[in-house]
């Protein structure tokens, strides 16, 4: 399992984060930078040990409205070649050095992973503590698995979240990027998915991530 390191992060997450945020198209803020402070979150373990997974909640209060912000993340060593265009940017870690930061919706890593713990065989781990399993998060899965490996080979963002297309066209990962409460409607097509307690809400729930049969 990974280890947490307590050590120094610069520039930090959230301050990577609040420059990032306003140019996603499915941010609901105003135009300068993100007022943002941490609302949970887990991880995920590489099985190669080399990347490292987050899944953060953040919460803004820089547009008109509080919103809850689902951000899934990787931390690589080095830059990786046609993830330019998700590269979030690049810190220095206290141990382990440069680090690049990058938005987990494109990471073939992270989509392998995420699809594992929907079909029960990855387990989500706490965000801030080591060898620490989260079970207030829940994978389901409900369908078959299509063949081919859960590479991305598109990643489209618009106002309702990120959809990336996997296992060569036969499979649709959404990651769902405002947190809500008891967001249970599941499109048709639905074959999995995984959910988190809500930020705003411990007594409900969240949908964090759906997967679907493409309709065509």
């Amino acid at each position: 399992m990974a280890e947490i390191h307590r050590t120094t992060l610069t520039p930090s997450k959230l301050e990577l984060l609040a420059v990032w945020l306003p140019k996603q198209p499915w941010y609901q803020g105003g135009g300068g930078p993100a007022e943002l402070e941490k609302a949970g979150g887990f991880r995920l373990d590489d099985p190669a040990g080399e990347v490292g997974i987050e899944f953060m909640a953040v919460t803004d209060r820089a547009g008109a409205e509080v919103v809850t912000y689902h951000v899934p993340l990787t931390y690589r060593g080095a830059p990786v070649d046609g993830l330019e265009a998700a590269l979030v940017g690049t810190s220095e870690h206290g141990v382990l050095g440069k680090r690049w930061v990058y938005d987990g919706a494109h990471d073939a890593v992270l989509c392998a992973q995420l699809l594992a713990l929907a079909r029960g065989t990855a387990e989500a781990q706490a965000q801030s503590l080591s060898d620490t399993p989260d079970p207030s998060v829940h994978g389901r899965w409900d369908g078959p698995l299509p063949e081919g490996e859960a590479r991305p080979s598109g990643v489209v963002s618009g106002p309702e979240g990120t959809s990336t297309t996997l296992c060569e066209g036969r499979l649709l990962l959404r990651t769902h990027r405002v947190l809500r409460a008891a967001d249970a409607e599941f499109p048709p097509g639905l074959v999995g998915y995984v959910s988190g307690l809500a930020p705003a809400d411990l007594s409900a729930r969240s949908l964090y991530a759906s997967f679907h049969l493409p309709t065509s």
